[in-house]
């Protein structure tokens, strides 16, 4: 258990352009110190215009922020006009691709077959996947958040070998508390979490203590440390307090 690194990941979403990307990330890496990356791996995601532009200035200044992106393809190349595939983002050293975003699967229709497909091309071509699970407020009212999680949690893994399950960091992200100024109680979050590790446990055994499992939701400096101290929890995907320096740095210093 000890052994987890903290995983803090910034999913940008729809904001900045290619150079507000390079402030951004130039200015983050300004207000973190060496002790905070040996302690965190922290990642950025931001849009697909920007990945090159992020992928200069992390090269160049020799920074130790990891490049992330928000959505992939599941066929490495074809007639799908709009995509991005997993070969294109490797070659841009993307190390993390977000899977199965809530805003992916209820705006976009994604299914968890498609969310499956996506992961497999991400491992298939050495990047490490972020799965998001979570449930809508309507699931959550009827008593279904177990139900949902464990099936998005089963199916988003089928087919899966062991050691690629090891290497995927699973994101629990309630749906209502996205973009919304809600977050869930850091208890329940707590018991979600290692309601993932244990069914993952079950498929995989051990392999499942090596799973770093975030809280994504409306995640703030200000209710990070609470997130952080349950057992289960190795991280958060953080949405809007990504996209300020100041704030963002606050997150992955949570400790301080």
């Amino acid at each position: 258990m000890d052994e987890r690194r903290d995983l803090i990941v910034g999913n940008w979403k729809m904001h900045a352009t290619h150079l507000e990307a390079i402030q951004k990330i130039q200015k983050l890496s300004y207000r973190l110190r060496p002790e905070d990356f040996e302690r965190v791996e922290v990642v950025v995601a931001p849009p697909f215009t920007a990945l090159r532009a992020a992928q200069l200035v992390i090269e160049t200044d020799h920074l130790p922020i990891r490049l992330g992106a928000q959505n992939v393809h599941w066929e490495d190349q074809g007639a799908f006009t709009g995509e991005v595939s997993a070969p294109m983002l490797a070659k841009l050293a993307v190390t993390h691709v977000i899977v199965g975003h809530s805003e992916r699967r209820t705006l976009f229709a994604e299914t968890d077959t498609i969310v499956n497909r996506k992961l497999k091309a991400v491992i298939r071509h050495g990047m490490r996947p972020i799965l998001c699970v979570g449930e809508t407020l309507e699931e959550r009212e009827v008593g279904s958040t177990e139900e949902v999680v464990v099936r998005m949690v089963r199916d988003g893994l089928a087919g899966i070998p062991p050691e690629a399950v090891a290497a995927t960091a699973i994101a629990y992200e309630p749906v209502w508390a996205i973009g919304t100024g809600h977050h869930a109680d850091p208890d329940d979050a707590g018991a979600v979490a290692e309601l993932i590790r244990g069914t993952i446990r079950a498929r995989v055994g051990e392999v499942a203590d090596q799973i770093r499992i975030l809280y994504g939701g409306s995640v703030n400096p200000g209710n990070i440390k609470g997130f952080m101290a349950k057992r289960h929890i190795d991280g958060a995907l953080v949405g809007g307090a990504s996209l300020d320096p100041d704030t963002f740095a606050a997150v992955v210093r949570y400790w301080v």
